[in-house]
């Protein structure tokens, strides 16, 4: 028997070391610790692997973004690109490259973001030999859901005529009589919130910046109120008004009265921004364009004129008809303007270029109200009936879309924002009908919102008021703020005239290197006597380009033998 040798603790590294020799001589053999650190990279480097291929397979599946709608694309271009002609310097040509890219992304971002629009607008659909005009409003409520059929209603009331405005985000109602009846609800619930007689007559209404605050032009001033039916101011230095309308981006309420006076009042601060007498005697038809802002005034010569604050003088006229105006409309957009007058014909404008009608339509009466919808449907009040037109302005319409005939006369209409209901305000209450696609589907949460809280309409109050564009933008081209402002020849022509009246300036100069033969006095007696010369020439020339013989355009007026009488103009020698 051997004896079996003792292992001891110190003993073990000799043996293992002698082991791996044995085992493999060649391969070098580390001894590393399995720490946690070590685990997670080799689990990530697995996994990371793992994800590598999938992305190969996916790749190789779609090769790329999904393809757009071309239908899409041209829905949201922005005119024909930068092709590189007539810019000279590559830098400039670069930077206009930039920017198309810009606007190419722009565009195929907003192309693909329309299939986040869930709703889509309505319509009207009939067989060949049927019309859409032969549809009644109760066929239409038959045929659609419960809460759409809630929304067409009438209210029979005792102190008509009635005018009717909706608010900003289509959820208020308010409602304003001839012989004083004035009041605001929720119409979607028919919650009331209040409902006065103010003991005069009312000639028009308003809402404000937000659905707690109104405007009503009565008999003698203008009268703010809450919406509880508390008064909250009298304006007395807007008094006989018989129109209004209300800016939302610039806080301005433009109103004019009966005597040819046009006022705006800004509502933020409180106080008249501008006011002047139009010189065009009484005008009680108003409108405003939504794209710059001007208000569009009607006379009894058929002259439509924009308007704006800051300038005393119309920006434009356009002669309409060659009859007293009826009614004025602007669509959303700002391209088209609607009008008609009492010789029974209605045009459509291109605002932008203020040439001919685009359209002309001959009707059976006079209008006596126009409005547009979100979708540019033309609603048409001929007394007693109703005529939606669609798609009217960019091609001639040869019948209307819908008509509603009642057994009362119409005071105004207005289209319901974000809704397919048109409220017409009548002789005796207030009726509201379903206009299939005549309102936006989709709207923006930010911008209008028809279910925001009581906390988000406090927010979008503030933020309104920090994004108040003020009223000396108000222009007809709003992008003319945004352009170079380039002298004309008639500033140019004042800046040389001043010349004449300015005295030379002062020179005082002392040149460092002193000249040989020349005291100091002499020097500056030499450099005073150049620049007075300078200044001589200039004011010669100036005189020149002031005094060339003007063409006389229109020829005098003769009185045959009493011209000696005519004072002759004295000239300067």
């Amino acid at each position: 028997m051997k004896d079996k040798k003792m292992v001891r603790y110190f003993n073990t590294e000799d043996k293992k070391e002698e082991t791996t020799k044995e085992t493999s001589q060649d391969v070098k053999v580390y001894k590393i610790k399995p720490t946690n650190r070590l685990l997670k990279i080799q689990k990530y480097k697995k996994h990371k692997n793992i994800k590598h291929d999938e992305n190969e397979k996916k790749k190789k599946k779609f090769a790329g973004k999904a393809p757009i709608n071309p239908e899409k694309l041209e829905h949201h271009s922005r005119g024909e690109g930068f092709e590189g002609r007539g810019v000279r310097h590559p830098l400039h040509a670069l930077k206009l490259k930039k920017k198309e890219n810009k606007l190419k992304y722009a565009q195929e971002q907003a192309a693909r973001a329309d299939i986040l629009l869930t709703e889509d607008q309505g319509f009207l659909e009939v067989d060949e030999d049927n019309r859409t005009t032969g549809i009644t409003q109760q066929v239409i409520v038959d045929n659609v859901d419960i809460t759409a059929a809630t929304k067409s209603f009438e209210l029979n009331l005792d102190f008509g005529p009635y005018q009717a405005k909706y608010s900003r985000n289509g959820r208020h109602l308010l409602l304003g009589s001839n012989k004083g009846h004035l009041t605001a609800f929720d119409w979607i619930t028919k919650k009331l919130h209040f409902e006065i007689n103010v003991m005069e007559s009312i000639h028009d209404v308003s809402w404000l910046h937000v659905e707690t605050m109104i405007a009503a032009a009565q008999k003698e001033w203008l009268y703010i109120y809450d919406n509880t039916g508390i008064e909250i101011h009298c304006i007395k230095r807007m008094d006989k008004i018989l129109k209004m309308e209300f800016l939302p981006y610039h806080f301005l309420l433009a109103a004019v009265n009966e005597f040819g006076f046009m006022t705006w009042l800004d509502i933020s601060i409180g106080e008249i921004v501008g006011h002047y007498n139009n010189n065009m005697g009484r005008t009680p038809v108003m409108t405003q364009n939504p794209y710059n802002a001007t208000i569009c005034l009607g006379n009894s010569k058929g002259v439509v004129s924009l308007w704006s604050p800051n300038v005393k003088k119309p920006l434009a006229k356009i002669l309409c008809h060659k009859t007293p105006l009826t009614a004025i409309a602007v669509d959303n957009n700002g391209m088209y303007m609607a009008t008609s007058g009492v010789d029974r014909s209605m045009k459509i404008w291109d605002i932008r270029n203020l040439d001919g009608p685009i359209q002309h339509y001959k009707l059976r009466t006079a209008p006596n109200h126009l409005e547009f919808s979100q979708k540019d449907m033309l609603a048409v009040g001929l007394g007693n009936v109703v005529e939606v037109y669609s798609n009217c302005c960019s091609q001639t319409a040869e019948k209307p879309y819908l008509r509603h005939k009642m057994g009362k006369t119409i005071k105004n209409f207005k289209f319901c924002p974000y809704e397919d209901i048109l409220g017409i305000g009548t002789s005796n209450g207030f009726t509201s009908v379903i206009v299939p696609g005549s309102g936006e589907p989709n709207f923006d949460a930010l911008e209008s919102n028809p279910f925001q809280t009581k906390k988000q309409r406090k927010e979008a109050e503030v933020k309104a008021l920090l994004e108040k564009i003020p009223a000396e933008l108000i222009t007809l081209n709003p992008y003319e703020v945004m352009e170079i402002d380039v002298p004309s020849l008639k500033d140019k022509m004042e800046t040389r005239k001043s010349l004449l009246y300015l005295k030379p300036k002062k020179v005082d100069f002392t040149p460092r290197k002193k000249k040989k033969g020349k005291t100091n006095i002499a020097r500056k007696k030499i450099i005073k006597e150049v620049a007075r010369k300078e200044f001589i020439n200039q004011s010669i020339e100036a005189n020149k380009v002031l005094t060339k013989p003007q063409k006389e355009n229109a020829p005098k007026q003769s009185f045959g033998v009493l011209d000696r009488f005519v004072p002759q103009p004295k000239l300067k020698k």
